[in-house]
Order: structure tokens, then C-alpha cells, then sequence
């Protein structure tokens, strides 16, 4: 099975091989997912993306400052579960809590949809949550950098539930402080991996960051694995397994 990593319009979907699962998208407002599952889940997903979709906008209108902090928020115990994990992954990574949503939506929207499917694999806007019984290859997409689309993670059935987010500060309507075309991390939380990305993607301004940016990477604790792209230079570290696509 091949997913593409991209933060592209999402032309991209329909070039993903995934034999014995079925394809399905789902939308709802600024959330739209692709899900590949045993089967057709679209109505379950629409009520697990309705359900945690209130709960955010539920918790932003009580709590503003939550939408547009850089920074991480305190804990906050009462809070929604998708809120709460939020908070520890931006906290983890350094950043501040919406940097998790895109991988939030993932993951709790995939964990809802394992009571269906014995396998699923979610992706919002480049950012994926899987849980599969079979071998994955996931390309990264990299912009205009030679590299893009020529590379591709392999990640084996035993290493998941496992999330893998990217961010780049050149493709896409992101916000990021830096400018790698990519920047993948591979980490068991979807929430971390989506937070991490952006806290790595931000001290990455030219190819020779790369090695500052794999050490943020290393020091973020949950971490699996990272990949960052930018122009023709690329640099990996951890649990990452790249094959030529």
C-alpha cells in the first residue's frame, strides 16, 4: 500500500493503492479526511468527525486564546479528551496547541473507527494516522525540492498504531517560522507527531539546519523518527526506513 505525505490540494488520493481496503472521504467544514477501511465507514466517521469537531469549537469559544497561542497552554484536566492531548503534545513539542489539529483529527478519528475496521489508515491534509496488518510505503512530498515524491518511508505492520505528520514552510497554507519543504516525523501519537513537526520545521531556514533541526527532532521526547527535506539536501535520524519510489 502507498500514501503520498503532502500538504497539496488533494488530487493526490486517487493515485493511493491500497488492495482488500476500501477508499472513502469524508468532509466536514475545514475537516477532510481520507480513510482507507475493511469497509465503508463514512457515516461513523462523519459522526466521530461532528462529535470531536464540537468539542473543539466548543473549547476555542470559552478559551480564545487556545486558536492563536505559538505558545504551549497549562494542562487543563476537565478538558475534552482531544483538548487534553493537544495541550501534552504541544507541550511536549514546544509549540502551541493547534500546531496538533490536523494530526488530532487523525488520530481520534481513526481510534473511533478501529471498533469497525481492523485496519485504518487516516489522513487530513497530509498528516496520517494508520493502524494496519500489512506493510505500508508512504512518499514525501516535497514541494519543488528534486528530492519530492522520490523518496518514500517504509513502515512495517508491527510498528503500528503510529502516526506520521509533515510540515513545510514552502508548500501549503501552513503557518511555519521555517523553510524546509519538509519536514516528516514518525512518532506513536499522531497529536506529538503533528506538533513535533512544526517545532522542527521551525528552526529549519536553509540547508545547513538540518542537523540543528534533526537534534530537536532527537530532543523531543516520543519521537520516533524524523526526515527533513529542503532544497537538495535531505537528513534523517531514528526509527526511519526510506526506500526509492
Amino acid at each position: 500500500m502507498t500514501v503520498s505525505i503532502t500538504r497539496q490540494p488533494r488530487f493526490y488520493r486517487d493515485r493511493i493503492v491500497a488492495p482488500g481496503l476500501v477508499r472513502f472521504s469524508v468532509a466536514v467544514q475545514e475537516t477532510d479526511l481520507f480513510i482507507l477501511a475493511t469497509t465503508s465507514l463514512v457515516d461513523q466517521a462523519r459522526e466521530s468527525i461532528l462529535r470531536h469537531r464540537y468539542h473543539l469549537e466548543e473549547y476555542i469559544r470559552r478559551h480564545p486564546h487556545f486558536l492563536n497561542s505559538f505558545s504551549p497552554l497549562p494542562g487543563d484536566p476537565v478538558a475534552p479528551p482531544i483538548i487534553r492531548e493537544m495541550l501534552r503534545a504541544a507541550e511536549t513539542a514546544g509549540v502551541g496547541p493547534m500546531a496538533a489539529v490536523a494530526g488530532a483529527f487523525a488520530e481520534t478519528v481513526g481510534r473511533d473507527l478501529l471498533r469497525f475496521s481492523g485496519e485504518i489508515v487516516v489522513e487530513n491534509g497530509g498528516d496520517i494516522y494508520l493502524a494496519a496488518a500489512r506493510e505500508i510505503t508512504i512518499g514525501i512530498h516535497a514541494g519543488d525540492s528534486p528530492i519530492s515524491q522520490r523518496l518514500a518511508l517504509r513502515i512495517r505492520r508491527e510498528e503500528t498504531p503510529v502516526g506520521i505528520c509533515t510540515s513545510s514552510g514552502t508548500v501549503g497554507h501552513s503557518f511555519s517560522f521555517g523553510r524546509a519543504d519538509a519536514v516528516t516525523i514518525i512518532a506513536a501519537s499522531a497529536f506529538l507527531a503533528d506538533a513535533a513537526a512544526t517545532a522542527v520545521a521551525n528552526c529549519v531556514n536553509r540547508p545547513a539546519d538540518i542537523h540543528r533541526g534533526l537534534e530537536r527532532a532527537r530532543s523531543i521526547d516520543g519521537v520516533l523518527g524524523a526526515v527533513i527535506i529542503i532544497s537538495d539536501q535531505m537528513g534523517a535520524w531514528g526509527a526511519v526506513e526510506l526506500v526509492a519510489r
